[in-house]
């Protein structure tokens, strides 16, 4: 009689409520009349990313101590659940944002590829070994792959999913292949077994895990694995990226800190220098790149990678305060990414063009609740005070100070005073210039009303102004998080 392994059906509960999700709405593209299409697919992938959220808040109570699970491929602990939540809120933002959002065809298809990609995220941050982690990376990236496509009718669409296709399988072989020369250097698939090898500084291993590393850097949109990030973010749909931006990075920045704490904790002064140089190749290619950007697509896609660079200066300090600091900064970012391109996505339905630091003359004071949000997100991303950006900032400065690392730290404050340059000059073109000077004006002369949009934007504003003032609490679950890893 053959034994099946025991099941956690409970810790697998979130991302088998998005795969549920997935199916039903791939249904009601077959199933639903044409015309009732849109909002019963839209209703299940909402529905499911918010079953999960709420599975992964119940797993986040229940999971004091962490533990495999399958065979221990998968890990519930209170950072695969922190990570969850993150995800599944995103997901559900981004769901709100995709409503309204131009698309001919396929709706259900749309749809179920957006719950698909969340369930591969969430499976992605439990990966307790190096083939879940392929597995997981793979899951979510093709769905992304075809969510860039899914309109035919748009070019940039079109063009975008194939650099992502292209760069993007690129990236998974070279973390494949470094998870075979892992695996080959110890016999070992498990994190944990890995560490416990015993093989630090041997040569086939460090080459291993200088692939793995420069892997997940392309998924981070780390310089210099950074390359398809501006054109993928400027040709997908607006709702993708601002999906992309907020729960890849999310997934890619949790999967490596977890890998390398636990997988390579012998070879920690190797990664660590490795990851403050790619941290420093962001800060300096991303800043430097937006100074010259004209689309706000364009702009907002090089800050991501810039702010890869901070919060790889929380993992790099290798420390349980550089993992607080990290689990920390991707709350307040994902809102501030979700909710800067919810904006950029109603100043696309109103002009019908590419958004522009042009175009977006007067935009504060013909549109003030997206104009203000716009104004705290850039504000967030910036470092001010009063936002949740600032918080995530000092946290990942202090991280690396304790490390020893005050050269980083410098390289880090003077990034942010560049990048004041852009973010205050969009503020300048929404505040202090007029669109009549330009005589723009929106489509059918006034701006179409979405209140999905509008609620997913307020839900961001709210997020980013108040982990400023919740900081206490946010930062007691990033410590019972961060408390999942042995550092």
């Amino acid at each position: 009689m053959i034994h099946g392994p025991h099941i956690d059906w409970f810790a697998l509960a979130a991302v088998n409520s998005l795969l549920a999700a997935s199916a039903l709405s791939l249904l009601s593209a077959v199933l639903v009349p044409g015309r009732w299409r849109r909002p019963v697919a839209a209703s299940l992938c909402a529905l499911g990313y918010a079953t999960a959220l709420g599975f992964a808040v119940a797993l986040y109570v229940k999971s004091p101590h962490g533990h495999g699970v399958v065979v221990d491929a998968f890990r519930r602990d209170r950072l695969t659940e922190l990570t969850g939540i993150i995800i599944a809120g995103s997901g559900l933002l981004a769901t709100a944002l995709s409503y309204r959002e131009r698309m001919r065809e396929h709706h259900g298809e749309y749809y179920a590829l957006l719950a698909a990609a969340g369930g591969g995220m969430l499976f992605f941050v439990g990966a307790n070994n190096l083939m879940t982690l392929f597995l997981g990376l793979e899951w979510f990236s093709i769905c992304l792959y075809i969510l860039c496509a899914i309109d035919r009718d748009r070019l940039g669409g079109l063009e975008a999913a194939l650099k992502y296709l292209v760069i993007g399988g690129f990236g998974s072989a070279v973390l494949l292949f470094g998870s075979a020369l892992v695996y080959g250097a110890t016999g070992r698939l498990d994190f944990a077994a890995i560490g416990a090898a015993g093989n630090a500084h041997d040569s086939l291993l460090v080459l291993g895990l200088a692939l793995i590393i420069a892997g997940l850097a392309f998924k981070a949109s780390a310089a210099p694995f950074h390359m398809w990030t501006p054109d993928v973010y400027e040709g997908a749909p607006t709702p993708v990226t601002a999906f992309m931006a907020a729960a890849t990075k999310t997934a890619a920045l949790v999967v490596t800190l977890r890998l390398l704490v636990t997988a390579f904790p012998g070879d920690a002064r190797l990664w660590t220098v490795a990851l403050a140089a790619i941290a420093v190749c962001s800060l300096v290619v991303g800043n430097l790149a937006a100074l010259v950007q004209k689309g706000v697509k364009r702009m907002l896609a090089y800050s991501s990678i810039s702010h890869a660079g901070f919060m790889l200066i929380a993992v790099s300090a290798n420390s349980n305060l550089g993992a607080r600091a990290l689990l920390y900064y991707l709350v307040p970012y994902a809102a501030m990414s979700l909710g800067s391109f919810a904006v950029v996505a109603a100043r696309e339905r109103e002009l019908g063009v590419p958004v522009t630091f042009e175009n977006m003359a007067g935009f504060g004071w013909e549109r003030p609740l997206l104009g203000v949000s716009m104004w705290a997100f850039l504000l967030g991303f910036a470092g001010f005070p009063l936002t949740g950006g600032f918080v995530g900032k000092f946290y990942a400065f202090a991280a690396a100070y304790e490390h020893g690392w005050t050269w980083l730290v410098i390289v880090g404050v003077l990034a942010t005073l560049v990048s004041l340059y852009y973010y205050l000059g969009l503020v300048r073109a929404m505040f202090m210039r007029r669109a009549e000077d330009l005589q723009l004006a929106p489509i059918g002369g006034s701006p179409p009303r979405d209140a999905l949009l509008q609620a997913a934007v307020v839900t961001c504003l709210v997020v980013t102004v108040g982990s400023f003032f919740a900081v206490q609490p946010m930062i007691d679950l990033a410590r019972h998080a961060a408390n999942s890893l042995s550092f």
